[in-house]
């Protein structure tokens, strides 16, 4: 069975209009040093100034919106030096408690993923690994049910994705990302719950779009309007996605659809082209040392 007649399965065996929210486990990182200083992506200008108060007022709302929804949240230091580490689940994935890292193709943020990496060793992940080949985590690396949607295009190399497949143990599906203000998979699409989506066709090559409409019939196709506030960067527990308050009409076609929108600002990370998802890595069947030993 192929990946995508996998996945299919599973989206069968989902009843769409059963909403309900699941508690989740998130890795962040504090924006004490965030900053716009490079250009890396199509959203990036260092002339930008960035008002850190206000990126970290956005940030802890963030925190606490998470923990007000009953998920928990662990932090990780940030460090000098590194500004975008901020954007955190791009250092990794993680799915059944194992842990793959990342490896980033700029060389401005290549020192992030070593940190992230000695935290999974630190914090209990199973078989925590650097990548061969050039992946940046969730920012290309997002889970559905039981399979792996994976993007290339501009920052993950698609031999990761093979890789990826052999680390974590779920098939991958490759999708191929052609719009370069849409960098990361994380940016175009995002994970509603086990079996939805919500994403923008133009950010996809013709042959990713067929795969798409093909495996997700009932997707939220979102518009230009809304993403041009990164609001596909979003975060769902299954019943509540946290999303940018300004993507007001992505967040209409989710209550329409049963879900409950969270609104939260954090329009301070548009600047380094950041945003809600890129802030929170999900770790996926996490325990710590001792609830292993328990």
């Amino acid at each position: 069975m192929g990946p995508e007649s996998a996945l299919e399965d599973a989206v069968g065996t989902v009843p769409r209009a059963d909403r309900r929210a699941h508690p989740r486990t998130y890795l962040m990182c504090p924006p004490t040093y965030f900053d716009v200083v490079y250009t890396i992506n199509d959203w990036m200008s260092p002339g930008d100034r960035v008002d850190r108060p206000r990126a970290l007022s956005q940030w802890a709302t963030l925190v606490d919106t998470y923990r007000a929804l009953g998920h928990q949240v662990l932090v990780i230091d940030a460090v000098e030096g590194l500004p975008d580490m901020v954007f955190v689940t791009d250092s990794g994935v993680v799915v059944d408690g194992v842990a793959l890292g990342a490896r980033y193709r700029c060389v401005q943020r290549r020192a992030e993923a070593g940190y992230v990496l000695q935290w999974f060793r630190e914090n209990g992940l199973l078989r925590p690994r650097s990548p061969r080949y050039v992946n940046e985590g969730e920012g290309d690396f997002l889970v559905v049910g039981d399979v792996i949607l994976a993007g290339t295009g501009f920052r993950s190399d698609p031999r990761s994705h093979a890789e990826a497949a052999a680390h974590l143990g779920r098939p991958v599906v490759t999708l191929t990302l052609v719009n370069p203000h849409y960098y990361h998979l994380n940016t175009a699409l995002g994970v509603l719950d086990d079996s939805t989506i919500a994403y923008l066709p133009a950010a996809f090559a013709p042959e990713s779009r067929l795969v798409l409409r093909r495996m997700f019939p009932d997707a939220v196709i979102a518009e230009h309007s809304d993403t041009q506030w990164l609001g596909l960067n979003l975060v769902s527990d299954g019943l509540h996605v946290v999303l940018p308050a300004q993507a007001t009409r992505l967040a209409g076609q989710l209550a329409a659809r049963g879900y409950h929108p969270v609104p939260v600002d954090y329009s301070e990370y548009l600047k380094a082209g950041g945003g809600i998802k890129c802030s929170t890595m999900e770790l996926r069947g996490f325990r710590r040392f001792s609830e292993m030993g328990s």
